[in-house]
């Protein structure tokens, strides 16, 4: 399966450059309620991703906690807790899904390394919630179970109907 077919284009995803000012990166993260975005270079390429994290040690440990000095830092002078790497256009799904379990978002760049849009975590379980048959899954298990779609009840609580099989 193709990657793109999860992609949130780079239009849709609030972002910051690399020279802009931890001020500034605050206030994007707080106005779109994130608690983590990508940092880009002035040509479009992708330089990290700074956490809530990263900007408050910064401001604890180099800016004292002095919001006017958080003006005039730039981003790309906050050390990065994460260094979060991105993965191509061509990447294969396991190694998207790989980075998708540590992180809520995957960096998405094109043969460039331009930063080209985000793979988000929540598109993908939702993709695999509706296209994995769990019944197979829990054949493992000791007991059977008929799986509704919503709840997996033992067969000892549901009459088995084949319309409810998946």
């Amino acid at each position: 399966m193709n990657i793109l077919f999860f992609l949130t284009p780079k239009c849709d995803v609030a972002y910051i450059e690399d020279t802009d000012t931890v001020r500034m990166a605050m206030e994007k993260m707080e106005y779109h309620r994130y608690s983590s975005i990508p940092v880009l270079t002035k040509d479009g390429k992708f330089f990290g991703i700074v956490t809530e994290g990263d900007i408050l040690y910064a401001l604890k440990n180099n800016l004292k906690f002095n919001l006017k000095d958080a003006e005039r830092v730039q981003v790309k002078d906050i050390p990065l807790k994460n260094h979060y790497i991105p993965v191509g256009v061509a990447s294969s799904m396991e190694g998207l899904v790989n980075r998708a379990v540590n992180q809520n978002f995957v960096p998405v760049v094109d043969d460039l390394d331009h930063f080209i849009g985000i793979v988000r975590r929540r598109e993908l379980m939702n993709y695999l919630y509706q296209h994995v048959d769990f019944c197979a899954l829990d054949k493992e298990s000791s007991e059977a179970v008929i799986c509704t779609g919503t709840d997996d009840v033992p067969i000892s609580q549901k009459v088995r109907r084949p319309s409810l099989m998946v």
